[in-house]
Parts: C-alpha cells; structure tokens; sequence
C-alpha cells in the first residue's frame, strides 16, 4: 500500500485530497495545526484504518514514521481574510514549511507535489495566462505576503529538484469552489453566497467588470491527481478557463439562491488582479485534463452544502479565531 502525506489535510483542497487518496487505496497521512483548516472537514475519516492524522506546524521540524512515496503540501492560508490577517504564518508556511517537506522528500526518496496558485501572476499584464508568464507581482503590497511565498515555493522546489534531483511537481491553482469552503473568508463564492444566506445585498470590490474563471473541487482534484502521476516537472495551471466577470456572476447568484438582494459596490483592494483566466493548454497535452462540471451545477452543489450546515457551523465558519497564533 502506497503511503501519501498531505499536509493541511483539513483544510478545504486538503481534505478532498485524503478522499481521493483513500478512494484509490492509498494510505494517507493527514498533517495540519488547524489554523486554518476545520477539523469537521476530516472528521468522516476518523474510523477508516487506512487513514492517520498528526496535528503541527509544518514549519516545525517534520517527522513521520516509515516510508512515504508522495508527499502534497497544501498546507497554507489561501484566502485574502485569513492572509492578511496572520501574513507572518503565511510566510513562514511557504518558506519554512515548504523547506522541511523537501527535506523530507529527500530523506524519503518521496515525490513531492507544492501547491501553488494563479496569484504568483499578480494582476496580469497578458491574458490568458500561460506557465511561460513570469507575473506582475507587488512584493511589498498587502497581498505580497502569500504571491511572493508561493513564488519562494516554486523556486525552492526546482533548486530541490535541479540539485537533489528530487521528484517534484508544481500545480498553479485557480480559483476553486465547492463543499467545505469556509464562508466569509474573502473569496468571492463564499463572499456571495453567505451574503444571500443572510439576505444581505452582495458587495461587488470595483467596478464588477474584472474577471474570474471558478473551477469545481472535484476538477480540481482530479487535476492535481493527474499531475502528481504524471512526468512533468515545471508548473502546471489547473483551473476552469471559463470566464465570467464579477458583476454578471453576482447576478447568476443571486438567480441562484432565488432572492432579491441589490448589488452594492465597494472600492477594490489594494493589488486586486484585474483578470485571471488560466490558458490549460499544457494540462490537456500532458494530464489530458480538462474541466468537465458546469458552473451551474456546481454551484448549485455548493450552495445545497452551506444551506445544510446548521446556525452554529455558520457562525464558526464565519468567524474563525486567530488569537493563538498571531502572536508566533
């Protein structure tokens, strides 16, 4: 049985990654110090015997017991709400953590895949983006602390990977949205869809007329698997190329949750990327991967999935605690 660490398993892409993982028969090794993550999102995997959970930082030195042959390093703050306000973690987990797994993929003889995102292009100056796109990036701005520690990821990676001649794989995610999502944590969907849940007016940041391109976990997911077997060791964009912009997308929302609401229009953060559409030409060559869930219904999937938490999971979703860890 081939063993896998995943590292911010509870969080939302960490969680459906175990799933995938103990689908295919593996035996999987979550990691995560839930400063981020959700223990709910784990907790239907407590009992499965191919399934172990070891709670730290992996900015701390990182030892696991026996043989690994991959290890996926998801652990990191990926929403604007949650960077901002602890960016020092967000730093640290992307230096620092990403160190000691490589380290650990060495010492392993491992494969390791590094999740990297679509903001290591900034506010894009060419649209789409491609892999070959070196970014638009503002390193000292509010948003530098997670583009530039994702950037570090990648260039650590393939100084790993050229020096040690470790097994690696960098995956570039777009936005992503699906069931357990955390609401109110500064990403759009979650954005909307708690403001429709609260019968609250949706704020739109700017003019709505900047883009985004919302790709379903479970495409997602698959993409990242795909990846991980594959032999291809530079970035890889994993996302759904279908482009919307803000302000329609508000309206398909609130179509959707069958409300009322207005649409109320804010001023656009600081370094807010204006596009952001992934080119997927590379991931269909190479993976033969393309998106296959309609916004629609994944939407719709997403939506159901709030709708069935109960008042207390909403209300601990929406204020997530960061006291015993802004201090580190």
């Amino acid at each position: 049985m081939k063993r896998v660490l995943i590292s911010g398993a509870a969080g939302f892409l960490g969680s459906h990654l175990c799933d995938r993982f103990l689908s295919e028969g593996y035996y999987v090794i979550g990691m995560d110090n839930f400063i981020t993550g959700d223990r709910k999102n784990i907790s239907h995997l407590w009992n499965d015997s191919k399934f172990e959970f070891i709670e730290h930082d992996v900015s701390e030195f990182v030892k696991i017991d026996g043989g690994l042959d991959y290890i996926l390093h998801f652990a990191s703050p990926a929403s604007p709400i949650d960077y901002l306000k602890i960016p020092i973690q967000t730093l640290k987990v992307g230096s620092l953590g990403t160190h000691n797994l490589l380290g650990l993929a060495k010492a392993k003889k491992a494969r390791i895949l590094i999740a990297s995102t679509s903001e290591v292009y900034g506010d894009p100056l060419i649209h789409p983006q491609t892999e070959e796109y070196y970014g638009n990036v503002n390193a000292i701005g509010p948003r530098g602390v997670y583009d530039e520690a994702k950037r570090f990821m990648e260039s650590i990676t393939m100084a790993y990977h050229r020096f040690h001649g470790l097994e690696t794989r960098i995956v570039r995610i777009f936005n992503t949205y699906g069931p357990r999502m955390r609401l109110n944590d500064g990403r759009v969907i979650p954005a909307f869809m708690g403001q429709a849940l609260r019968g609250e007016d949706l704020t739109i940041f700017g003019d709505g007329i900047q883009t985004r391109s919302f790709c379903y976990v479970d495409d997602q997911i698959e993409g990242i698997f795909r990846l991980l077997l594959s032999d291809y060791k530079y970035p890889v964009n994993i996302g759904n190329p279908n482009e919307i912009t803000i302000r329609d997308f508000a309206e398909e929302i609130i179509k959707l949750t069958e409300t009322n609401q207005k649409v109320v229009y804010k001023d656009l953060p600081i370094d807010d990327p204006k596009q952001r559409q992934p080119d997927i030409t590379l991931a269909k060559k190479i993976l033969n991967w393309e998106p296959k869930v309609k916004r629609r219904q994944g939407l719709q999937l997403t939506f159901d999935y709030f709708k069935s938490l109960s008042k207390e999971e909403l209300y601990k979703m929406e204020h997530k605690s960061f006291e015993n860890h802004i201090k580190r």
